[in-house]
């Protein structure tokens, strides 16, 4: 190929590369919503056979997810209530909130109970409808207890209104009533042994997960925090919201991509230098994966609409694989001497490259067919990274290096000679047995202690402090994890409702034997009309004979237009859930309906509070129709640990997959030679796992399908490569050491992430590739030792 047409193909490539740059840069940065994605339920994988589960998942997830939750404590009463008010005030200044409530406006505890005063007949409690269903039932002396008991909480109905208690009863177990908030000078207030609590809510004006939402909002809160704590001294603010997990998440990753992108660069940047001494080499090998990241960057978010965190750190990771192409091209100049020649080179090393390709293609494939949307847009990076690096090796680099090169350095070469030669001697004959047979015994013991860990709050660790708050926050709330719940249809709003009210009965028996805290939900608050008419029915044996009933109050002290009023009031008329759900009330319970889900289907949420396992709560919907239990992090876990049981046949298939090419290109008789390095290496790989008590994940399985294609990648470099270096052994071999220091200068670092999935991926590269390539000489040994 003549010097014109090479530089016409490098210039159309660099030309469509300029485009893809654009292209990526306008996805990234030129629309109005952010492309980053740090929503973590958006990476998790779909787990419901139900799809109206997904969408309940999605809802409550999200219900609260632009609201913050403040509280300001002080050992003072006086100063917390100044601080929340001040709180209010400052964030109230800042556009980037919607809203900011600390302040109630004034109101009668009282006003709480009437919305139900008309329907106070029908709502009892499981131990007052027992208690009238008794033949023995004595209605004055439950007028007797009720008149002498004092309110267990603040919001109560008038003892006129209510004089056997019934309704009180009922108000008590409703989720206001169990939370330890109360209004005090217009403030939802807590006190507890330190001090009091005095809560503040905000809502966002935009996303959580918006970039610059976040920034602004952690901004404002900073500011307002330092502010009341100088002018309140001994004040301190719990928060808690989806923003602070969303921003931690996003400093994480950055400080992961910065760290990796750094550490790897400059370690490579040096590795370059030291064995080719030239900036040419260096400056051409990182444009060739820079080209690689672009084009993966590009058509990642192209695809897939937006790129995860999760992607962008091992996208920094990248950089250390997506180099190999450029390095073979750069050893086979340097070999070459003063005979190089653009093409030729190009020829020599285009075997090796599209094998190594297409083995490293195969390896992300099969990560892609995880249904993880995460891990397959790690794929998808992977897979257009490698093949953009590897285009441009082809394209762009034969025009570029026109001139002869130095050779390698001596020191490597004659280093890397050293380490092939005592490789190759350990691994042939009786010796390659013996080592072999040790390295088994060695092996054995890790392989036993090896054991599994599929739980999905592995994927990320979110910091100890925001976890600790939102803890101590839904203590003094008394306010539920929404992480886990019951998604109950039926026909109508009257079926779902019964049978609710048939799942809150076996929730209710946990709760009394101390395996659940309690739990919210709709039937709670509004039961069915069938349940309303049989507690009417249950009361009327007492308003049947108003003239007893009548005396019975009167000689309890009431006044008679008091007993008159009571009287005309019953039955009432029984509460409807749409008339209910529309009240101020309803208004923090609303997102547990779902509306008319479907035609001739309602549906609606029940959240259960405290750490039951998922086996009770799952024991407590059995054979119940219409419920099922929607446990997220449990769903993602056992769909992990699915996908981690098949992880080693998937390993298998990739090793078949690759011999019928090995045995084409090499023999069938060297196939097993050839792949040993790789395979000793995922052995080696599990038995120090297994020695580290470190349990495996799915991120381990499909990291060590990597190890597989990198280091039969390595072994390719080298094969292809010998023949062509006869004239100076062990430079070949330092060209395949060298992309393995580049490797685990970039995907070893991942070990040290703060993603803990991310660290299971990067130890298992960091041990595998590692073994894998001081084993690689192995696959040439019979070579070397006929030579």
């Amino acid at each position: 190929m003549t010097q014109r047409n090479l530089w016409l193909r490098a210039v159309g490539f660099m030309l469509a590369t300029l485009l893809v740059a654009l292209l990526g840069v306008w996805l990234l940065f030129g629309r109005a919503r952010s492309s980053v994605q740090t929503d973590l339920l958006a990476m998790l994988p779909a787990t419901e056979r139900n799809p109206l589960a997904e969408v309940a998942a999605q809802q409550l997830a999200h219900a609260n997810g632009d609201r913050i939750i403040l509280v300001t404590t002080h050992a003072d009463d006086a100063q917390a209530k100044a601080a929340a008010r001040e709180f209010r005030r400052l964030l109230a200044k800042d556009t980037v909130f919607a809203s900011v409530t600390a302040e109630l406006p004034p109101f009668d505890l009282q006003q709480l109970t009437a919305p139900y005063l008309g329907h106070r007949f029908g709502l009892l409690t499981d131990a007052d409808r027992q208690a009238l269903a008794q033949p023995g039932y004595d209605p004055k002396r439950a007028l007797a207890q009720h008149i002498n008991e004092p309110f267990a909480t603040a919001v109560g109905a008038r003892l006129q209104d209510d004089p056997f208690g019934w309704l009180q009863h009922w108000l008590e177990q409703q989720p206001w009533s169990r939370s330890g908030l109360l209004p005090e000078d217009n403030l939802l207030t807590a006190h507890r042994d330190d001090g009091s609590y005095v809560l503040v809510t905000a809502t966002l004006s935009g996303s959580s997960y918006d970039d610059v939402i976040q920034r602004r909002a952690l901004s404002a809160l900073d500011q307002a925090e330092r502010s009341i704590e100088h002018d309140h001294p001994g004040t301190r603010v719990l928060r808690t919201g989806a923003l602070f997990y969303a921003a931690a998440a996003r400093s994480d990753a950055e400080r992961d991509v910065h760290r990796v992108g750094l550490i790897s660069t400059l370690g490579i940047a040096l590795l370059l230098l030291m064995v080719f001494r030239s900036l040419g080499p260096l400056l051409l090998a990182f444009l060739s994966t820079a080209i690689g990241i672009i084009a993966a960057t590009t058509v990642s978010v192209l695809v897939f609409d937006q790129i995860y965190l999760l992607t962008l750190v091992f996208g920094a990771a990248l950089l250390g694989e997506a180099v190999d192409y450029s390095i073979q091209y750069l050893t086979a100049r340097a070999n070459a001497g003063a005979t190089w020649n653009p093409n030729r080179g190009l020829m020599q090393v285009r075997p090796a490259l599209l094998l190594a390709l297409g083995t490293s293609l195969l390896g992300y494939a099969l990560l892609g067919l995880v249904p993880f949307s995460a891990l397959r847009q790690m794929a998808c990076f992977a897979m257009v990274g490698m093949a953009a690096a590897c285009l441009s090796v082809f394209l762009l680099l034969p025009a570029l290096l026109r001139r002869p090169a130095k050779p390698l350095t001596d020191f490597s070469v004659r280093g890397a000679l050293a380490l092939q030669n005592a490789v190759s001697r350990f691994t042939t004959g009786s010796r390659g047995v013996l080592l072999a047979a040790l390295a088994l015994l060695l092996a054995i013991p890790g392989w036993l202690h090896l054991r599994h860990d599929d739980d999905v709050h592995l994927l990320i660790s979110p910091p100890a402090v925001l976890v600790a708050q939102e803890q101590q926050i839904r203590d003094i709330t008394g306010l539920g994890n929404g992480s886990q719940f019951y998604l109950v249809q039926g026909a109508d709003e009257e079926q779902m409702l019964q049978r609710e009210e048939a799942l809150e009965q076996r929730l209710q028996t946990m709760t009394d034997a101390g395996q659940l805290q309690g739990w919210t939900g709709l039937a709670g608050m509004v039961p069915s009309m069938r349940r309303q008419h049989a507690n009417q029915a249950l009361t009327a044996a007492l308003f049947a004979q108003p003239e007893q009933t009548r005396q019975w109050l009167h000689d309890a002290g009431f006044r008679d237009a008091d007993i008159e009023r009571l009287l005309q009031a019953w039955p009432g008329t029984p509460m409807g859930l749409q008339a209910w759900l529309k009240t101020p009330l309803a208004t923090p319970f609303r997102y547990l309906w779902m509306g008319d889900a479907a035609p001739n289907t309602a549906a609606s949420l029940v959240l259960p509070q405290g750490n039951a396992s998922h086996a009770l709560l799952q024991q407590a919907a059995a054979n119940l129709p219409g419920v099922t239990l929607v446990d997220k992090a449990a769903g993602v876990s056992g769909l992990f640990g699915h996908y981690r049981r098949y992880a080693s046949l998937w390993l298998l298939a990739a090793m078949l997959l690759i011999v019928p090419v090995f045995g084409w290109r090499y023999g069938w008789r060297s196939v097993p030679r050839v792949l040993a390095p790789p395979v000793l290496g995922i052995g080696f790989t599990l038995a120090m796992l297994g020695y580290l008590h470190h349990p495996l994940t799915l991120f381990h399985w499909m990291a060590l399908m990597l190890v597989l294609g990198v280091g039969a990648n390595y072994a390719v470099f080298l094969h292809e490569g010998e023949p062509h270096v006869t004239h100076r052994p062990g430079a070949m071999y330092a060209s395949v050491l060298l992309s393995a220091a580049t490797a685990l200068l970039s995907f070893g670092l991942l070990a040290f992430s703060s993603m803990p999935a991310l660290q299971d991926f990067g130890l298992t590269l960091l041990l595998g590739i590692g073994c894998t390539a001081l084993l690689v000489p192995a696959s040439t040994a019979s070579r070397i030792f006929s030579s």
